[in-house]
């Protein structure tokens, strides 16, 4: 272990301990290194580290925070993450939303209030009325998607299935250009998932949605398989390869 993981290991301690509570303000610099034990050449390469972990907060001519720690914070890079991974990872993330997005849809049926049911009902309408506009249908495919995930009152499921959600959009787009019939059956496939859901169906609403994910797992393997791309991936994937 370096020095200066050495220093995040310790003020990481401090934070789990209690020591240093969500929105503590830590001590100046030559103080922490010196309870620590650290130089403070490390120390501060360990606070610089934590602050691009979201950990802790550096606030110019205040001082360094912890921050909230909650799960919005500490996981709203991933999708920064998602963004640059390379190689042909887009069916590997749409594997993940199987994984995730099916189970989580199933726990909205049991949580989901009425005015939420309303919000997702509206973004139901407005896939209807785009259905010759597949921009205009994906985003409120997303939008969807992330009201019912949002009714869960998970956080850290929400945020985790946010992060993966950008790349698969693109795919989505893709399909509803070139596939005929896609906007039409992924309607469909909403209006199951959304019947589920008013149903208060945990099972039948994450059979809904398991159908919905892989029918566009399905078409990418197909897609891949055939060698075609989708547009806007061939960079992630020439990238890893060297091509």
């Amino acid at each position: 272990m370096s020095v200066t993981d050495e220093a995040i290991a310790r003020i990481r301690a401090l934070i789990q301990s209690g020591r240093l509570p969500p929105g503590a303000k830590l001590p100046p610099e030559p103080q922490l290194a010196a309870e620590l034990g650290i130089s403070r050449t490390p120390m501060r390469e360990a606070v610089k580290a934590l602050a691009v972990a979201r950990v802790l907060d550096v606030r110019r001519g205040d001082g360094t925070y912890v921050t909230s720690l909650e799960p919005k914070v500490l996981l709203e890079g991933l999708g920064l993450a998602v963004e640059l991974m390379q190689g042909n990872t887009l069916l590997e993330l749409t594997e993940v939303r199987r994984l995730f997005e099916p189970v989580a849809t199933g726990l909205a049926a049991q949580r989901v209030t009425d005015e939420q049911l309303e919000v997702i009902r509206g973004h139901l309408d407005a896939m209807q009325a785009a259905t010759g506009d597949m921009e205009v249908l994906s985003r409120h495919d997303a939008a969807f998607h992330r009201a019912i995930v949002a009714a869960t009152g998970n956080e850290a499921l929400t945020t985790l299935i946010e992060g993966i959600s950008g790349r698969t959009l693109r795919a989505r787009i893709w399909r509803g250009l070139v596939e005929a019939g896609a906007a039409e059956q992924t309607i469909t496939e909403h209006e199951a998932i959304y019947q589920a859901l008013c149903e208060r169906d945990a099972a039948l609403a994450q059979a809904a949605a398991l159908l919905h994910v892989c029918t566009t797992e399905r078409w990418l393997r197909r897609v891949h398989d055939s060698g075609t791309g989708i547009p806007g991936e061939e960079n992630h994937a020439t990238s890893a390869t060297g091509a």
